[in-house]
């Protein structure tokens, strides 16, 4: 009689490591949703343009100080802007890294 070759669905092991990755996946999915409900704000001149980011780098919203708009220097707000965004998408990006960081580096036992 041939024997029949181990596979993940007839090896306990093979079980053991679908249910590690199964609460992997579901907490990566609770850490990827609290992660979403976080918020960083770049700044640029000051305080003059708040750019707000979800922990997931989703645009939540813009704030420009009117006086800046009084002054009328296009290229200053614009660079004010983009600098107010590189500076949220950072924080954005590390503040992701500190909340899935450690699920990302748990190692499956294969």
């Amino acid at each position: 009689m041939a024997k029949r070759p181990k596979t993940a669905g007839n090896n306990l092991g093979g079980r053991g490591v679908m249910q590690q990755i199964q609460q992997l996946q579901e907490q990566m999915i609770k850490a990827k949703e609290k992660l979403a409900a976080e918020r960083v704000t770049g700044t640029a001149g000051g305080g003059a343009v708040k750019i707000s980011f979800s922990g997931d780098q989703q645009v939540q919203s813009v704030t420009i100080d009117p006086t800046l708009l009084d002054e009328g220097d296009l290229d200053m707000i614009q660079d004010l802007i983009l600098t107010a965004i590189k500076q949220g998408l950072d924080l954005s990006q590390k503040l992701a890294e500190e909340k899935l960081g450690p699920l990302a580096g748990q190692g499956l036992p294969f």
